[in-house]
């Protein structure tokens, strides 16, 4: 099966370069399809064929067609790319990009992939699992960003891209009902109040019954109860100035997800439920999150050739939630936490589009706090170990990328960053005797039986981040590049840990970067629309987290634990079958390998080197995705059918791989129909998800042992659903 893929990939890739040749010898089309694709992933306007950055680009409509309802999709259609929800939670976002990613949403810890709100960036994962509603695209971009994109862009970005509001009045409500009665409502209007004012928002509702059942309370398991809005206020006092006022929220009433019990423990109430999304927690079913933000965006054009930016935002968030580790009624390890956040970003940036120098300029700085407080009750050990802190981080950066065409078709891009961060952090953990909530959430008072880790730190790091970036026009429609780039996220401290197992941890951690060599090939040959890329990463210092059961509690290590090397390729586009059959496509291969992991042995007190014991986790070799879009005319009215099938291989849910937990290779099925009346102003829509029911693991839990009770848990994606969607515009 591997050969044969292999095979496709390089046939695809040989492909291309031959009818690049030819390509050469004929006359182009007056316009193609990659020119009609407009991407922002270098802060302007851009056909996608001309950014020699890996970029996928989803509209609005080929989201719609592939029956996408949040950011979560991205997974199936974007090759080498984990975009999932956590372990745990309903709207808390885990995302990889080449196998570079952060798998902990635990406050202090910082991803590996940013994720961008119309270039506002969102600093913590709780709250973003982003439905899709009032969306113009969804960016992709692989590889280091740092020299474009304000934070923690070491594996890659996500850009969420609103629409702008429309000149004339208009309001959309879409309603749908589906399986497990999924009844969800979005409403979205505009108006024009002056000829340069303009103000609008939408709402939108989302409720589901759970796929399971918590066995022990009866209340739902994996429901979905969540609310989100938007408004904005958009001021246009002349053609050369824009102003954004917007503001957004979003509340998660759902119930927190416990997982499901792989293996039976001792006793009846450990045994392993018949449904992957029924469990046995006793902790509790309240969970909340929410968080919202303002920012404030003013454009002006100082010159035909010179435009100012400014992007001023705050964002706040706050969960208070449970998880049940064990999947009992026995507090045998139960987590209650919260967590709190706030951050304020200014970012000034300074476009230039000459005839021969095209780029941008800026600064950007963070302020932020991020804290939190968790126990963990452990009932076979008759105490409770409770954790709180904070980490306040400033950040400081400048950047410039420029392009610089050097003759018609040659182009040279460069880049760099320097950041500077400051980060302050409080770490308190301590044994607190009886199994019930510390008094860090709310428990009995009383003093701690033993204090495990109290201290308050500060450390400062910095780093400069280059790229460079050689790209050629074969022709009007094809190019190439090479280009060389460089990431960086910087060190902090671990909120979980223990100074008597691993004195160590009061030191912190360090930063990790990654060096990134690609070249690329982009374009259009006939009616193929295609993007590709070889590229190969080394990552260094890398920062990986693990716990592992330990005398007298749980240790925590979040290390520097060495380096990794990655080598890849991938392969998508659109092909047009006929004139109405239309064919969207991905290939992602990815072939990673730990060179150094350094791990701390708890009995030896000492550093080992067990890079042969080690993967890279949610690093699948291969992904891929095909989608065929079928258009007509029936009853006088615009069909689009959409099959698509996406498939990825096994991939290891943590560094230690665990064929309990880890996910054998699978294969998703969906179809979606919409059917457009002729005025345009209505439309209904019937989508499939996961139609031969594949049942498939997205995060897992390892405590195994008998001091935790065996406690393996997996959380599993989405079972067989069908949502059915009725859409007014006004």
């Amino acid at each position: 099966m591997k050969l044969v893929k292999t095979a496709l990939l390089a046939g695809a890739a040989w492909s291309a370069l031959a009818l690049t040749a030819q390509a050469q010898e004929a006359p182009e089309p007056e316009q193609t399809t990659v020119d009609e694709i407009i991407v922002t992933a270098r802060r302007r306007d851009e056909q996608l064929k001309d950014v020699p950055v890996s970029v996928s680009a989803l509209s609005e409509t080929r989201l719609e067609e592939t029956g996408a309802t949040d950011i979560t999709a991205l997974q199936q259609q974007t090759p080498n790319a984990t975009v999932q929800v956590a372990r745990g939670s309903n709207s808390t976002l885990i995302s990889f990009i080449r196998g570079v990613g952060q798998q902990d949403p635990l406050w202090g810890f910082e991803p590996g992939v940013g994720l961008y709100v119309d270039d506002v960036y969102v600093a913590r994962p709780q709250g973003a699992v982003l439905d899709i509603f009032d969306i113009q695209r969804i960016e992709v971009l692989r590889g280091p960003q740092g020299t474009l994109y304000g934070r923690n862009t070491v594996g890659g970005a996500i850009k969420y891209v609103t629409s702008r509001l429309g000149a004339d009045p208009e309001a959309t409500v879409r309603a749908s009902v589906g399986s497990y009665n999924q009844m969800d409502l979005i409403a979205s209007a505009s108006v024009p109040l002056t000829d340069t004012l303009r103000v609008g928002g939408a709402a939108a509702v989302y409720t589901r019954d759970g796929y399971g059942t918590n066995l022990t309370t009866g209340a739902e398991h994996y429901n979905k109860d969540v609310r989100a809005a938007r408004l904005s206020a958009e001021w246009t006092p002349s053609d050369r100035t824009f102003v954004r006022l917007a503001y957004d929220k979003v509340r998660d009433e759902s119930n927190p997800r416990h997982g499901h019990r792989e293996v039976a423990g001792t006793g009846a109430t450990a045994a392993v439920p018949a449904s992957v999304y029924d469990t046995r927690a006793g902790v509790g079913d309240v969970n909340q999150v929410q968080t919202e933000g303002l920012a404030l965006t003013v454009e002006h054009q100082l010159t035909d050739s010179l435009t100012f930016k400014s992007i001023t935002a705050s964002r706040t968030g706050e969960t208070d939630t449970v998880i049940d580790f064990d999947n009992t009624p026995a507090p045998t390890l139960d987590i209650p936490a919260y967590y709190a956040d706030d951050q304020f970003t200014q970012e000034f940036q300074l476009l230039f589009d000459t005839p021969r120098f095209q780029g941008v300029a800026g600064l950007f700085y963070l302020d932020g706090r991020a804290e939190g407080a968790f126990d963990t009750i452990a009932g076979n050990l008759g105490l409770v170990i409770g954790t709180a802190g904070y980490v306040e981080t400033t950040s400081y950066a400048a950047f410039a990328d420029v392009n610089i065409d050097i003759t018609d078709r040659l182009h040279l891009g460069l880049g760099g960053r320097y950041t500077t961060d400051s980060k302050t952090g409080k770490v308190f953990r301590a044994n607190y005797a009886t199994a019930i909530r510390s008094p860090l959430l709310g428990g009995v008072q009383r003093a701690p039986t033993l204090v495990r880790t109290d201290y308050t730190r500060e450390k400062d790091f910095d780093q400069f981040s280059p790229r460079v970036a050689l790209s050629y026009d074969f022709s009007d429609a094809i190019t190439g590049y090479v280009s060389y780039s460089q990431g960086f996220k910087s060190g902090g401290f671990d909120m979980r840990g223990d100074a008597i197992l691993t004195p160590s941890t009061v030191e912190g951690y360090e930063p990790e970067t990654v060096d990134s060599v690609e070249v690329g090939l982009k374009g259009r040959v006939g009616p193929l629309s295609f993007s590709s890329a070889v590229f190969k990463n080394e990552y260094q210092d890398q920062q990986v987290t693990t716990q592992v059961p330990a005398v007298g509690g749980i240790a925590s290590f979040v290390d520097n634990v060495g380096s990794s090397e990655f080598f890849g390729a991938e392969f998508e586009g659109a092909l047009r079958i006929a004139d109405n059959v239309t064919a969207n496509f991905s290939v992602g291969y990815l072939d990673s390998e730990f060179q150094e992991f350094l791990r701390y042995n708890l009995a030896t007190a000492a550093y080992e080197d067990i890079s042969s014991q080690v993967v890279l986790q949610n690093a699948p070799e291969w992904t891929y995705f095909l989608g065929l879009t079928w258009r007509g005319n029936v009853a006088g009215g615009d069909l689009a059918v959409t099959p698509t099938i996406s498939y990825r291989d096994d991939y290891s849910q943590f560094e230690f791989p665990t064929p309990i937990l880890d996910q054998r290779d699978y294969t998703l099925f969906d179809l979606t129909a919409i059917w457009t009346a002729p005025s345009d102003r209505w439309s209904v829509a019937l989508s499939g998800k996961n139609l031969t029911d594949e049942r498939y693991k997205v995060g897992a839990y390892n405590f195994a042992g008998a001091t935790f009770n065996n406690s393996l848990i997996a959380y599993y994606g989405p079972p067989q659903t069908v949502t059915a969607t009725v859409q007014v515009k006004f």
